[in-house]
């Protein structure tokens, strides 16, 4: 019997990224711009000046009620009750098995009302999570079907979006933080947030709205980019990939996230991670510099120099910015600390690597 493929979903700006001549691969059952110009034109225009991606894939939920925090709060290991209105949050949802159900943003619109943004293949797992774990006065609403989002992102992020924005001193905005204005005239939640690490604006915007600011950043010369730049860019930064380097059976000490696993409030997983965190991981994420040839993928097995299996890359790349291969792995913690030389098999070879922090970036 033939197999019935589920078709792809096309985002807003799905004509103009064929103007553009976009090469479209599947994506958490969208049909996404991979690349345009080429992934190295595209990544260096985000170093070096400013690019823009269509990240409408993501999925965006309202929580709204007298309890909205409360339920932030226990589904989610940050201390929400830190945001005020306007300011941002990174944060996971623990799976209460040690593990990561999805890593989000929180935006705290009122004190009663929120919006998390969730990774676009996880949307519907996590709306089914929070609504399975919701005992408070909250209403969970799912509204990603309604918004567009794209990511403008580089140093000259705020000289370009400026003249084109009203509202918000968009070069005054401190990173995490958002505010409401309009963009070409279009009403428009504008997040100096980003996955890239070399700064910018994020731009929620209505589904009708998309095209025309879009269109406005091309007249503007801005570089269009694909999810092949948008995840170097965010390995060279060291951000983590869920279904990658985070993901249902790693939790976030071992994958170095205990900066947003805060023990100030009980949440969903927090005394076992608090035990864990006391006691050490068995593994830990790490950074891996590779300067000899070979490019280290996914899965890819990390040896100590006896030739002992001591852990697996998770991300792995040629970084267009430094010239050579970086990676993140997870690696067994005595063999995990900053400085150690331990060996990516590459095929045949194996090839020494530099243990660091995650994150490539001179500051």
């Amino acid at each position: 019997m033939e197999q019935l493929s589920t078709p792809l979903t096309p985002t807003a700006l799905h004509e103009e990224h064929q103007a553009a001549g976009a090469k479209m691969v599947p994506y958490a059952g969208f049909e996404m711009p991979v690349s345009y110009a080429g992934l190295v034109i595209e990544h260096n225009a985000v170093r070096l000046a400013c690019g823009m991606f269509d990240v409408s894939h993501m999925g965006e939920f309202r929580v709204k009620g007298s309890q909205a925090l409360d339920l932030i709060q226990h589904v989610t290991s940050n201390d929400a009750s830190k945001l005020t209105p306007g300011k941002v949050q990174y944060s996971c949802m623990p799976n209460g098995q040690g593990g990561i159900v999805d890593d989000l943003l929180v935006y705290c619109i009122a004190e009663d009302e929120f919006m998390l943004v969730v990774n676009a293949s996880n949307r519907l797992k996590d709306f089914q999570w929070i609504h399975d774990h919701n005992s408070f006065d909250a209403v969970v609403t799912d509204e990603s079907d309604a918004w567009s989002l794209i990511a403008l992102q580089g140093p000259d992020a705020a000289s370009v979006l400026a003249p084109l924005s009203s509202g918000p001193d968009v070069a005054a905005m401190e990173y995490y933080t958002f505010d409401f204005g309009t963009v070409c005239g279009r009403p428009c939640l504008i997040s100096a947030t980003g996955y890239t690490g070399a700064g910018g604006f994020e731009l929620y915007l209505k589904n009708d709205d998309a095209a025309p600011v879009w269109q406005a950043l091309m007249d503007a010369n801005v570089q269009p980019c694909g999810l092949g730049a948008r995840d170097t860019l965010r390995l060279e930064a060291g951000f983590c990939l869920y279904g990658n380097d985070i993901d249902d059976s790693t939790s976030p000490i071992t994958a170095g996230l205990g900066w947003i696993t805060k023990f100030t409030k009980p949440f969903i997983d927090s005394e076992r991670l608090q035990a864990e965190k006391e006691s050490g991981s068995p593994e830990l994420l790490r950074g891996l510099v590779i300067t000899e040839r070979g490019i280290p993928r996914t899965g890819y097995t990390i040896e100590n120099a006896e030739g002992k299996t001591i852990g697996r890359v998770t991300s792995g790349t040629s970084s267009p910015t430094l010239g050579h291969s970086i990676a993140m792995g997870y690696i067994t913690s005595s063999e995990a600390h900053l400085g150690n030389t331990v060996y990516v098999r590459i095929r045949k070879n194996a090839i020494p690597a530099e243990v660091v922090r995650p994150g490539f970036l001179k500051k």
